[in-house]
């Protein structure tokens, strides 16, 4: 739900001014450079702006880009679905950096978002304060997820052997649940009823709660919705981040697609690999859409997951997203309107959205591609500063 780093020596030839640096001095120039961005996320044409001047700020406040792109009626509809989530909080404020926004701060830019659909001739009177980034310099990884549709079968057989399972009621001794380790391969939920469904690929199972919600399909023609249904609370460790670190996948080859890949030509060690992320998500039964945190249903290419702590739950932002041609390839940018819907264990910190790609094969494609870095706006009433 996330890479080329340049050695040093070859810029001599690239760049003649630093000729006259101590190889010393170059690796030190190099390091600071890599620090500013995980390596991981170190990778050629990765939409990444250099140039922008760095801050020492969470949010920079910036006049509204002139002309906002106009959604489609799929907006509306979560547009109205984030104002009941609003509409349901107490009264509060959000301590973000530099920034103090209000409920009624959030409230206010979505009845301006809805009045400028319904009148477009009009412009919403709302104040755009951009996101530091993972670098300071404003620069957002974009990742994608979706919903997934796995075919799965009530009771285990030979083939579909691999469970999903229900969120237990009691912990270890210890006072913890057990790990992705100890679930998949020691049996740790064995006879305790807490199986949903079987499924033929223990693979597919991890990037089910990769995504934290899934269409399962039974034998009979059946699908019934999974939704996130709590977590293990282990820490999540990416298994993109661990095959990068191991040599196993260049930088810029890393996808869902390529991670995928790996696992399937070399299932001897899947185990060691899967297990390297002990984090673990159970699933719950019930609604008809995918839910996000905010428990509203998320809206398909305009809900994004974000870290509440930097972005607060019904916040409405103004996204410079990648565009990528068929190979997974950045092509451009184009502005997008999103909803902060939702929330993930790999979503920390300033420098990291994932964004909604909607349900099944189509949404699967796109969501694996994303990988590269934009730029965020948090959309706010404007007033004067605090």
């Amino acid at each position: 739900m996330t890479h080329r780093f340049s050695p040093s020596f070859s810029l001599l030839n690239s760049r003649p001014w630093l000729h006259g640096l101590s190889l010393a001095a170059l690796l030190v120039l190099s390091a600071c450079s890599q620090r500013e961005i995980d390596a991981s996320n170190d990778f050629e044409n990765n939409g990444r702006d250099t140039q922008a001047l760095k801050r020492d700020t969470l949010y920079l406040k910036e006049s509204l880009p002139p002309g906002l792109p106009v959604p489609d009626d799929v907006f509306k509809d979560g547009l109205a679905q984030q104002v009941k989530y609003l509409n349901k909080l107490s009264e509060r404020e959000y301590q973000l950096g530099n920034l103090t926004v209000s409920l009624e701060d959030l409230l206010a830019s979505t009845q301006a978002l809805q009045d400028w659909l319904d009148n477009p001739a009009t412009q919403p009177n709302l104040t755009a304060y951009q996101l530091a980034g993972q670098d300071q310099r404003g620069n957002v990884q974009i990742t994608g997820y979706y919903v997934p549709v796995l075919s799965v079968r009530h009771q285990a057989d030979e083939t579909f052997k691999y469970p999903l399972y229900r969120k237990p009621s009691q912990r270890k001794p210890d006072g913890t649940f057990p790990s992705r380790e100890e679930i998949d391969f020691e049996g740790a939920l064995d006879g305790q009823g807490l199986e949903i469904a079987y499924t033929a690929d223990l693979v597919d199972n991890f990037f089910l709660h990769v995504q934290g919600s899934g269409v399962v399909e039974y034998e009979n023609g059946e699908q019934q919705l999974l939704s996130w249904g709590g977590v293990n609370g282990h820490a999540y460790r990416s298994l993109g981040k661990e095959l990068i670190e191991r040599g196993e996948i260049a930088r810029e080859d890393i996808s869902a697609q390529s991670i995928r890949q790996w696992l399937a030509d070399h299932p001897e060690r899947n185990r060691e690999i899967l297990s390297t992320n002990p984090s673990y998500l159970f699933f719950s039964e019930g609604l008809t859409r995918p839910v996000g945190a905010a428990n509203v249903p998320l809206t398909p290419l305009y809900s994004a997951a974000v870290d509440p702590s930097v972005i607060p739950l019904g916040s409405v932002l103004l996204a410079q997203v990648p565009k990528l041609d068929l190979q997974g390839q950045l092509i451009g940018h184009s502005f997008q309107l999103l909803l902060a819907q939702d929330k993930g264990g790999a979503i920390k910190g300033a420098g990291h959205i994932d964004w909604y790609q909607g349900v099944g094969e189509d949404a699967h494609f796109h969501a694996g591609q994303l990988k590269h870095f934009g730029k965020v706006w948090l959309l706010l009433p404007s007033k004067e500063a605090p």
